[in-house]
């Protein structure tokens, strides 16, 4: 017997929860109900309970139900305490230490990535992505990665014209008209058919990266972890980078999922 069954009502209640978050907007009860397969009665305690204690809001107008103050605190709670840069940190290092080569960790703002972690290697150059930094999604390994598990509705709406697409550096002549949506989701394709998202000089000229994403336990796009290199590098160390990238996102995907 798992844990859950033993405690039905947590259980409930965490899946009302997960539930909400989930949706676009709030829902009704009844939706709820069904989506769960929970009885409407026990669904409609759970959300009494949790609207007094502040994790839902009941909208009388519209009959529906979405997530609290206290459901937003417990998210600002997690961004206080970074466990996504403390879970990530020795991850990312341990690549670097692996391959030579500077890395870091990313998490999608918009159509910028966000760096929450940088790991330079030894005789290595100084990389734009220190932590704080935002850069353009769609020219980032860590942001294709990203940007490559959103579904399309999100996506489009994160890139509804030209305008979205901002350019980092002059681009090559006849390159900068060129960044639209259809070019997106080619190169988002590719990603998601080699199970790593790659730049070339996009971001830094002389420099290239791979990354792979961290997806949350809805199947979201966390983060995403990548390794920096010279463009130059050896096909050995391209060779050895992309398994060790997706196998240091796996098991960040594992970590904040609470698994092993």
């Amino acid at each position: 017997m798992s844990e859950s069954t033993k405690v039905p009502a947590a259980d409930q209640t965490l899946a009302i929860l997960i539930h909400l978050a989930a949706q676009r907007g709030p829902v009704p009860a009844a939706t709820i109900a069904t989506a769960l397969g929970l009885p409407r009665s026990t669904v409609y305690h759970l959300l009494a309970v949790m609207q007094e204690r502040g994790f839902v809001l009941h909208l009388p107008e519209e009959r529906r139900y979405g997530l609290g103050v206290a459901a937003f605190e417990l998210s600002s709670g997690f961004s206080r305490q970074q466990p996504l840069a403390r879970l990530g940190r020795p991850l990312v290092a341990a690549i670097v230490d692996r391959l030579g080569e500077s890395g870091h960790l990313a998490v999608l703002h918009g159509c910028d990535v966000v760096y929450l972690v940088e790991e330079r290697a030894p005789r290595r150059p100084s990389l734009v992505t220190d932590v704080g930094v935002r850069l353009p999604a769609h020219l980032t390994a860590t942001g294709r990665a990203m940007l490559a598990e959103l579904p399309p509705a999100q996506l489009r709406a994160l890139y509804p014209d030209r305008a979205a697409f901002e350019s980092r550096h002059p681009a090559p002549e006849g390159d900068a008209a060129e960044w639209n949506y259809g070019r997106l989701k080619r190169v988002l394709a590719e990603v998601r058919a080699r199970g790593s998202a790659h730049e070339d000089g996009e971001v830094t000229s002389g420099l290239a990266s791979v990354g792979a994403a961290v997806v949350d336990h809805l199947g979201w796009p966390a983060a995403a972890i990548a390794i920096t290199y010279p463009d130059d590098a050896a096909r050995e160390l391209l060779a050895e980078a992309v398994p060790a990238v997706k196998e240091a996102a796996a098991t960040l995907s594992r970590r904040i999922r609470g698994v092993r």
